[in-house]
C-alpha cells in the first residue's frame, strides 16, 4: 500500500487564503505513483473538512457549495491513532474517513503556524513534516525569535517591543525609548504574523501611534525595529533538519514600495495570480559571490539555532549604504513551499515533497528511541506518598 500523505490548510488565520494557494500546489506536486494524498481543510471557523472537492482552487470561490461535498472530519486525541474520523458517524459502515501515515502541514500564520498544531500533531504521534511545537513558536514571534538569534551571533536590527497593555499604561516612555535607542523611521510590526500583514512605516511620533494602533488589531505583542531605508530584501530556503541541511539560491523580491506588501508577494502586481511564485523576483538575486555566501550561512544558522526542521524561507536585509546584512525573519511554513527556489536549486517540486515526508519519518523513527516515561508504577510500591492526603497501602 502506498503511503497516504494528510495535508492541512486553511485555518484560523489572516493567512487562510494563501495557505489554500501553497496546500494545493503541494498536493498537486506530490507524486502519485508513490503516495496517496487526503486533503484536509481548516476552515475560519476553524471545523475540519476532507473530500476530493478540495483539490480544485477555483471551488473555493463559492465556500457553500465546496464544503456541501465535503466530509466534516477529526482526529481522535489518542497517541497512536492516526485515523481521521468523520464527524457524524454512518448507521452502517466504518467512521474512518482516512488513515493518515505522514502529515504535511500548510498552514500560514496564526492557529497553525505557530506551534498550535504542531502539538495536536506531537500529542497524537503521527509523523509530520515541517518544525515541532518549540522551532514553530520561536520562528512565528518575531520577538522571541530576534532574542534567541542575537545570543547565537545572529545579526539582527536593533528593536524595541512591548506588550499593547504596556503601550496604553505606559505610552510616553516607550515613545522615548524608540526615539533614544532606535530613532526614526522605524517599521512597526504585530509580533506573530507573516505576509506583511499589520506592518507599516513611522517617520515620526504621530506615525508611530499610528502605526502601533494598526498593529495592535491582530496581535497582543508588537515589535519596533530600526529601518534600514537603502536596503535590498533578500530570501533563501533552508532544507533539511538542524544538523544536516541545504541552502537554496537567492532570490531578491520586487517590491512597489517601501515595503514588501501582501499584493507584492502573493499577487504579483496581477488579478488572478496565485501564490508566492508568482509575485515578481529576481532569482538567482545579483549579489557578489562573497555576500551570496554569507547569506546562505546566515540562513542556515538561523534554521540550526531555531531547531528547525522541514522546509523554511529565511528573509534577510542587505544595507545597501554599508553592506551589512541582517536576518529580518524565517517562516518555517514558507509560501508555496519556497518551491520556485529548490527548482531553481537543481530540486523539482515533486522531489521536495518526497524530501518532506522522508524527513518526518526520520524523525518520528529518532524519537521512539528517546525515553518519555518510565514503566515503573510509584503507586504500586507501597508506603506514604509525601504531599498526598492519607497513605498508600
Amino acid at each position: 500500500m502506498k503511503t497516504n500523505i494528510g495535508v492541512f490548510f486553511g485555518g484560523r488565520s489572516t493567512e487562510h487564503e494563501i495557505s489554500v494557494i501553497s496546500a494545493n500546489q503541494a498536493m498537486h506536486a506530490i507524486d502519485r505513483s508513490r503516495y496517496d494524498v487526503t486533503p484536509v481543510y481548516i476552515s475560519k471557523q476553524g471545523r475540519w473538512y476532507t473530500g476530493e472537492a478540495l483539490l480544485d482552487v477555483a471551488n473555493y470561490r463559492d465556500m457553500a457549495s465546496l464544503l456541501a461535498k465535503c466530509t466534516p472530519v477529526y482526529m481522535r486525541p489518542v497517541f497512536g491513532d492516526f485515523n481521521l474520523y468523520k464527524e457524524k458517524k454512518p448507521l452502517f459502515g466504518s467512521d474512518v474517513a482516512a488513515h493518515l501515515d505522514v502529515v504535511i502541514p500548510v498552514l500560514h500564520g496564526s492557529n497553525g503556524e505557530d506551534g498550535t498544531f504542531e502539538g495536536i500533531l506531537d500529542s497524537i504521534g503521527i509523523p509530520y513534516a515541517g518544525c515541532d511545537t518549540l522551532a514553530s513558536a520561536n520562528g512565528m514571534d518575531k520577538i522571541t525569535m530576534k532574542m534567541i538569534l542575537r545570543d547565537c551571533d545572529v545579526p539582527v536590527v536593533d528593536y524595541v517591543w512591548f506588550t499593547d497593555k504596556q503601550w496604553y499604561s505606559s505610552r510616553d516612555k516607550l515613545i522615548e525609548k524608540i526615539e533614544s535607542e532606535i530613532g526614526y523611521p522605524v517599521i512597526v510590526k504585530p509580533a506573530n504574523l507573516g505576509s506583511s500583514v499589520g506592518i507599516g512605516r513611522a517617520a515620526d511620533r504621530d506615525q508611530l501611534i499610528e502605526r502601533v494602533a494598526d498593529a495592535e488589531k491582530y496581535s497582543t505583542r508588537i515589535i519596533v525595529e530600526h529601518m534600514v531605508e537603502n536596503l535590498k530584501e533578500i530570501n533563501c530556503s533552508v532544507l533539511g533538519d538542524c544538523d544536516e541541511y541545504t541552502t537554496s539560491v537567492l532570490e531578491e523580491p520586487i517590491k512597489s514600495g517601501e515595503i514588501l506588501s501582501y499584493t507584492d508577494k502573493y499577487m504579483g502586481g496581477s488579478k488572478g495570480a496565485k501564490g508566492m511564485q508568482a509575485s515578481q523576483k529576481r532569482i538567482p538575486a545579483e549579489l557578489p559571490q562573497e555576500m551570496t555566501d554569507r547569506i546562505r550561512f546566515l540562513a542556515g544558522e538561523t534554521f540550526r539555532a531555531l531547531g528547525c526542521h522541514g522546509v523554511s524561507r529565511v528573509d534577510v536585509i542587505v544595507d545597501a549604504d554599508n553592506d551589512n546584512i541582517y536576518v529580518n525573519e524565517i517562516n518555517t511554513i514558507p509560501g508555496s513551499l519556497s518551491f520556485y527556489l529548490w527548482e531553481a536549486t537543481g530540486i523539482s517540486f515533486d522531489k521536495l515533497m518526497d524530501r518532506l515526508v522522508q524527513l518526518a519519518l526520520k524523525r518520528n523513527r529518532e524519537r521512539a528511541q528517546k525515553t518519555v516515561s518510565y514503566d515503573a508504577n510509584i503507586f504500586s510500591m507501597g508506603g506514604g506518598v509525601k504531599g498526598t492526603k492519607g497513605k498508600l497501602k
